[in-house]
């Protein structure tokens, strides 16, 4: 075999890497962040932090007598407090605690009161939430949000043109239809899915006007899913689908409806991209649960591409508050549906191949930063989610293990036996490493 072959493979190999490895970086540390500012200002002295695990690379000690180090292996971090025996701060260091006086005791994670630790390890997950809500709330503030009326902000190419349509036009009407706001331009796409132009009535310069227009919603990728059919065939966002295995398609629910009757059958489409001939590309859709906005999932076969107008709606700016409650309201959406996607996975009602590993992690985390910057940093968002909702879990070794123990000894007046910590302990790490495993199994099977 060529060696020069590999190159690309490789180069994608170490893009994929980087990518995930500055996400979980990310993550990790502003989750071990959140355990040490609350741990420090509830008098809980931190001897370490650490960014990754084995030999250390680079380390400071600062005014307050705490290491900041970042380690060889990027894939995960810790903070160890005064007094731990080990990073996950399982349990004590007796011979750390021998030597240590009452008011020494006080800034361990084992001598502080119950609610100062207790608020230490809820921190993490809780920082978590509060990054992805203000990455979120920072994305829409950036972006903006749609106008209410439909309002052309810039037309996308498409084969056949825009017609008579112009920026800046607000959409009034279509095929005589009323277009107040964008559900009732969705319903008139919904309606009207088989003609291909369609007469738009539009307010343009203080007067109304009737022109000619593409369909509402045309079959032109919007989007393209990480690690779908149609990443891994070489789609686009901004491709038009021409036709499905000869089938001329004339807008995107046709596309859709093609691709829901073919369930697992290979796929011919006829492409076409801006600047380039037209081509085809052969793709299988795949099973795919998806979650709804209602709850539960709906098991459906696609390809991997979303859909939109053919055009880029006016947008106006958000408010700091609107952002903030925006980012609030997508991090509930997710920790729902992963929520009910636990459940029905257990129930058997989904594939369990939606439990992905770290190589589907870190694929989806080259996918994403693969298609741009903004598409990098909503990942990043949407995976601190998914790590902080895994940590509060209640799992012994995980920081939900942890808030377990200490609402025990909080109704009980007094911590667990330590020989009950210990297997419980195991037992914990061993359903973790076990998951971890299941995981990956996934990655490779799925």
């Amino acid at each position: 075999m060529d060696p020069v072959t590999l190159l690309p493979s490789f180069g994608n190999l170490l893009y994929t890497l980087v990518a995930f490895v500055v996400a979980l970086s990310v993550i990790v540390t502003v989750h071990e962040y959140g355990h040490y500012i609350i741990g420090r200002l509830s008098g809980i002295h931190a001897e370490v932090f650490s960014i990754g695990f084995g030999p250390v690379l680079l380390s400071r000690v600062d005014r307050r007598g705490t290491r900041w180090q970042v380690a060889a292996l990027p894939f995960g971090g810790y903070v160890r407090f005064l007094g731990d025996a080990n990073a996950a701060s399982a349990g004590a260091d007796e011979a750390t605690m021998a030597h240590l006086d009452a008011g020494q005791r006080r800034h361990t994670m084992h001598g502080a009161p119950l609610w100062a630790r207790a608020a230490t390890v809820a921190a993490g997950p809780v920082f978590n939430f509060i990054l992805s809500i203000g990455i979120f709330a920072a994305i829409f503030m950036t972006v903006g949000v749609a106008t209410e009326t439909p309002v052309i902000g810039s037309l996308h190419a498409l084969p056949g043109g825009a017609g008579g349509l112009r920026a800046g036009d607000e959409i009034r009407a279509i095929e005589g239809r009323p277009t107040p706001d964008y559900p009732a331009l969705q319903a008139v796409a919904d309606a009207l899915p088989t003609l291909e132009r369609m007469d738009y009535s539009v307010r343009r310069g203080g007067a109304e006007t009737l022109v000619e227009g593409p369909a509402v919603s045309p079959p032109r990728i919007a989007v393209v899913t990480p690690e779908s059919a149609a990443m891994e065939a070489g789609l686009r966002a901004g491709d038009v689908i021409l036709a499905i295995d000869g089938w001329p398609v004339r807008s995107f629910a046709e596309l859709q409806s093609i691709v829901k009757e073919a369930g697992e059958r290979p796929l011919t489409l006829r492409v076409w991209r801006e600047g380039a001939r037209e081509f085809e590309v052969t793709l299988t859709p795949r099973r795919t649960d998806m979650p709804r906005r209602e709850g539960g999932f709906e098991t459906r076969y696609l390809i991997g591409i979303g859909g939109g107008f053919f055009f880029e709606p006016l947008t106006r700016s958000v408010g700091p508050m609107e952002a903030l409650r925006a980012g609030a309201g997508q991090v509930s959406f997710i920790v729902g549906s992963s929520l009910s996607a636990m459940t029905h996975m257990l129930r058997g009602a989904i594939s369990s191949c939606n439990l992905r590993g770290p190589i589907g992690i870190a694929e989806t985390s080259g996918a994403a930063a693969s298609a741009g910057l903004v598409d990098f940093i909503w990942f990043v968002a949407v995976l601190s989610t998914a790590v902080g909702l895994m940590n509060l879990f209640p799992i012994p070794v995980l920081d939900g293990g942890h808030l377990v123990f200490h609402a025990w000894e909080w109704a009980a007046g007094k911590p667990p036996p330590e020989a009950v910590m210990r297997v419980l302990m195991t037992l914990g790490l061993a359903l973790v490493l076990s998951l971890m495993v299941f995981g990956l199994m996934n990655d490779l099977r799925c």
